[in-house]
This record gives structure tokens, C-alpha cells and sequence, in this order.
């Protein structure tokens, strides 16, 4: 188990330095050309390019000429007992030679059981039999992909029952069984914790800062008296506060700011952007 947690932190600390970074999305096209100095990298949704046609295809090599491009895949569904979809790992291998990323990221969930999608991602028991489930599918897509996979956690409505380990428990040792570092989404905590009552800087502290790779960042919105993850609006203060906090403490090499409803003009997202590279140069972080 240690030389596994040795050879993560040395994977961990050899990955390049991006920066601030963009979550794509067709709108944003024009304006990431524009500002192609003012965007350290971007972030694609693999689901998009997979089975795509001919002019998704051709988007992705341009936008790959000129960006350092970290593919993010939402259907893999570590979490699922029943096994991995090989079909859609072949195509997500593909995908990831061809744009030649330095890493890649999954979300700690499932999207299927028992054969049937569920449409959303799901949130796993915090119990052994999961931690197993997930590292067994790890090795799978380790077989199929060599670049480095991190993995997010996620934001969740419900906390199913478990065996008495925490959420910080469960992904530390998720990251230690697997050798994967960890994608912070800090917007997901901030969620989390106020839809579930607890103290996010108390859960920082019990997970592996020093396996952080990058974090997510992003605004939601209030519905029946919760606060949903919806990429939809400006980012709140508090999550700029975890951010600050997890840039102090971890090795982050980069920063994804994500806009998927109500998506504004991308003048209206760059100044986002440079409060990140000054937060993180601040920290000593980047240049």
C-alpha cells in the first residue's frame, strides 16, 4: 500500500502546471480563440467526442492545436458492481490518445446497475465493498489508458447507508488503493455541506491534500431550500474561500472554472480566470 502512495505522489508531483483553466462548451468557441492567452487549458467533456461526427472531430483537433485539453468523462460509472462498459472504454482510450493529455479525470459514482442507466451520477455507500468495486474497475481502465486518471467527487442529495467510514475516509482510501489523484471539486463540498450540515475546512482535513491534482469551481442556485450544482451562475464567495484554502495546502496544477446553464459572454468569465492565477501565485503555486 506504500509503495502504491509513493508512486502516486511521484506521478502527482511530475504532472505540468496549467494553471487556470476553461470547461468547453460550444458558446464559448469565438471567445476561447480570442483569448487564447488568457486560458491556461481546457477542459473537454469526452462524452461530447465520443461516436461524434466529422465536425466535432475536427473541432477537437483544432482546439487541441492550441490548448492543452484535460478530457472529463461522466458515463465511465467506476462505481458499477456489474463491471465496466468495454465498448465505452475502447472509445475513451481513443479519445484520450488522440488529444495526448498529461491527465485525465471520472467522477467517484455510478451511472448504471443492473444493466439499466439511472441518468444521473449517483453517489456509493461509504463501505469496503465499494472501495473494492471501484478499485477492481480501476484496474481495468489502467489496462486500457496509461495517462494519469483523477477522480472528482461528487456533489449528492442523498448519503446512502455505509459500514461507518466518512466520505474523507472512503476517498482517502480509494486514492490509496488506486493510485489515482484526486479531482477537488470545491463547489460540490461547499454543496454538500450545506445541504448536509457539516463543516467543509473539518473535511479538508481528512482527506489527502497532497494527491489534489486540479479542482473544479463553479456557482449553483437555490431550489426548495437547496443548493443545487448546476454551473448556472456567478461563484459564490464561500466556494473562492475553499479554493483559497486548497490552494494554500495542496500541489494543484490546475483550475477548471465550469459553465454549463446560462453560459454569458466569455468576457464575463475571464476575470474569474485571473483571480485564480492570482489566488494560486499568491500561494506560490504558479507563475
Amino acid at each position: 500500500m506504500e509503495v502504491v502512495a509513493e508512486a502516486a505522489e511521484g506521478v502527482v508531483n511530475s504532472l505540468p502546471v496549467l494553471g487556470a483553466g476553461l470547461g468547453f462548451r460550444e458558446p464559448l468557441r469565438a471567445g476561447v480563440f480570442l483569448y487564447r492567452d488568457r486560458i491556461g487549458f481546457l477542459e473537454i467533456t469526452a462524452d461530447h467526442y465520443l461516436d461524434a461526427p466529422a465536425r466535432k472531430l475536427r473541432e477537437l483537433d483544432l482546439l487541441a492545436e492550441h490548448f492543452t485539453l484535460i478530457p472529463h468523462g461522466l458515463d465511465l460509472s467506476l462505481g458499477s458492481a456489474g463491471g465496466l462498459d468495454l465498448g465505452y472504454l475502447k472509445k475513451l482510450a481513443t479519445l484520450i490518445r488522440r488529444v495526448g493529455c498529461p491527465w485525465w479525470s471520472e467522477h467517484i459514482a455510478f451511472m448504471r446497475a443492473g444493466g439499466v442507466r439511472v441518468g444521473h451520477l449517483a453517489p456509493l455507500p461509504y463501505t469496503r465493498e465499494a472501495v473494492d468495486t471501484i478499485c477492481r474497475n480501476l484496474a481495468v481502465v489502467r489496462e486500457a489508458i496509461e495517462r494519469p486518471l483523477i477522480l472528482e467527487n461528487i456533489a449528492y442529495q442523498v448519503v446512502l447507508p455505509g459500514d461507518g467510514r466518512s466520505e474523507p475516509e472512503f476517498l482517502a482510501e480509494i486514492l490509496e488503493r488506486s493510485g489515482c489523484g484526486l479531482l477537488l471539486d470545491v463547489a460540490n463540498l461547499h454543496a454538500n455541506a450545506i445541504n448536509h450540515g457539516f463543516d467543509p475546512r473539518a473535511w479538508l482535513d481528512r482527506i489527502p491534500l497532497d494527491r489534489v491534482v486540479q479542482l473544479h469551481f463553479a456557482g449553483g442556485h437555490w431550489k426548495d431550500g437547496e443548493l443545487i450544482d448546476s454551473h448556472s451562475r456567478k461563484v459564490d464567495e464561500a466556494v473562492w474561500d475553499l479554493m483559497d484554502a486548497v490552494l494554500a495546502r495542496a500541489p494543484v496544477r490546475g483550475v477548471v472554472l465550469e459553465r454549463d446553464e446560462k453560459i454569458p459572454p466569455i468576457e464575463e468569465l475571464l476575470p474569474d480566470l485571473e483571480r485564480v492565477r492570482r489566488t494560486g501565485a499568491r500561494h506560490g503555486l504558479w507563475n
